[in-house]
């Protein structure tokens, strides 16, 4: 996507094309064909371990969810190809594309759910995804439907609507202030009104999930990746827009996902282009980062994104959050207590890549303790990669289990095993003009 250089109009033209997660297809020259695909997961059949009780803690033995009973079910391709969040081009189901021939090895955004049966779906206005509502509505249906016809668990469908200047809905939806403006009304009560009207016009368009909101604390006036997406430079108070803004989501019965841990928002360099250093020590990280991260696991959270940002004093192996066991598992799940899931930022950004090759970042992620894989550049690299992982013994299938079985909870948590049913006409309603306009007169 485009880079910026300090000052408003340049960070308004990045955001506008391309946000956390994920580097704009309009910003990069023509794919080159990726490395053969995969073959198309087989259907399901019983997992290659022994059995599901052998291989899941005693607390998550299957106990008769439906989380519990999919996973079950599940093959070892279908628990890999579950980790996986992936873009797909094209406005219809059922169009051709040829950025997904190269990608994927098929042409239509359907036939690459079918094929590879990825947990989930992230909508992008760069990838041709977003013309209209009820094109965003069909589209969303077509793709769950495809999903069903693979015989693989339901599809979660996401997108980055954090509203301001990360829009990937533009025009369809009501236009909402950003982050920034809401926490200037200091009032809680506005990005808890903010999420839930947003929430509803999320789940109206069939998406589920929400990459929102951005827990980060904007402490750096040269930051040039988060800026006005923050709610603030006070951890106290966007800690407090972050917890109403989780209520808000859920109020909508939309998943939330607060993001990017530990914290991206005392940086001049952007994680897209490069590779940002953080020098808080553990102490300052506890006072500045983690208050708004808290109180979003305080208030049920359902994923946590991480940061493709280094932070040597939480861990000095240089390797970014995105990668390092100590921090994702370390503060996050064992310091912090969270137990949901764990986004990766899109692995297709640079932060992320300098290290290592695409195939060794997945396989790092996991082991750090990530669940869900957003964006491999090169999916059936990435597919493959993890798949061998596990095979050869360097990640257990009870690692995979954990990381599955914790998004097969969300997914039933938030109603995706159920029908979902849209309503692109009711987008732009009365009701949510009235919380836009309320909240814009609020702004100081």
């Amino acid at each position: 996507m485009p880079r910026i250089r300090h000052g408003a109009v340049m960070l308004a033209a990045l955001l506008v094309t391309g946000c956390s997660s994920g580097i704009g297809a309009a910003s990069q020259a023509p794919s080159p064909r990726a490395s053969a695909p995969v073959s198309p997961v087989a259907s399901p059949s019983r997992s290659l371990a022994p059995s599901l009780s052998s291989s899941l803690p005693p607390s998550a033995r299957p106990s008769g969810s439906q989380a519990e009973r999919t996973l079950a079910e599940m093959s070892l391709r279908d628990k890999v190809a579950q980790l996986f969040t992936v873009v797909v081009w094209g406005e219809k189901a059922g169009a051709a594309s040829n950025e997904n021939e190269a990608r994927y090895g098929v042409a239509t955004p359907a036939q690459v759910v079918e094929k590879f049966r990825p947990g989930g779906v992230i909508l992008f206005d760069w990838a041709g995804n977003v013309s209209g509502a009820s094109q965003v509505a069909a589209l969303t249906s077509g793709l769950r439907e495809a999903a069903v016809r693979s015989g693989g668990a339901p599809l979660m469908i996401g997108v980055d609507q954090e509203n301001g200047l990360v829009s990937r809905l533009k025009s369809l939806v009501t236009k909402f202030p950003g982050a920034s403006e809401i926490g200037e009304t200091g009032k809680t009560a506005n990005a808890r009104d903010v999420a839930r009207a947003t929430g509803e016009e999320l789940r109206d368009l069939g998406i589920s999930l929400d990459f929102a909101p951005v827990a980060d604390v904007n402490i750096n006036p040269r930051n040039p990746v988060i800026g006005p997406r923050a709610y603030g430079s006070d951890p106290g108070k966007v800690a407090a827009m972050v917890g109403a803004a989780v209520d808000g989501f859920h109020a909508a019965g939309v998943a939330s996902v607060a993001k990017h841990f530990p914290g991206h928002g005392d940086t001049s360099v952007d994680s897209h282009t490069g590779l940002p250093v953080i020098t808080h020590s553990k102490t300052q990280w506890r006072k500045l980062d983690a208050p708004p991260f808290r109180e979003a696991i305080a208030h049920g959270v359902d994923a946590i994104m991480s940061a493709h940002v280094v932070m040597p004093k939480l861990d000095p192996s240089g390797d970014p959050a995105t990668l390092s066991h100590r921090i994702l598992t370390g503060l996050l799940r064992e310091e912090l207590g969270f137990d949901g899931v764990i986004s990766t930022d899109a692995l297709d950004m640079a932060g992320v890549r300098k290290k290592y090759g695409d195939a060794e970042v997945v396989v790092r992620a996991v082991l750090a303790g990530a669940d869900m894989l957003l964006m491999p550049p090169n999916l059936p690299k990435a597919y493959d990669a993890v798949l061998d992982a596990v095979k050869s013994g360097r990640i257990s299938e009870r690692r995979i289990d954990e990381s599955v079985l914790r998004i097969l909870r969300l997914k039933e948590k938030r109603g995706v095993f159920g029908p979902i049913r849209t309503d692109p006409g009711a987008l732009k309603s009365a009701a949510h003009r009235k919380v836009a306009d309320r909240v814009f007169a609020a702004v100081r």
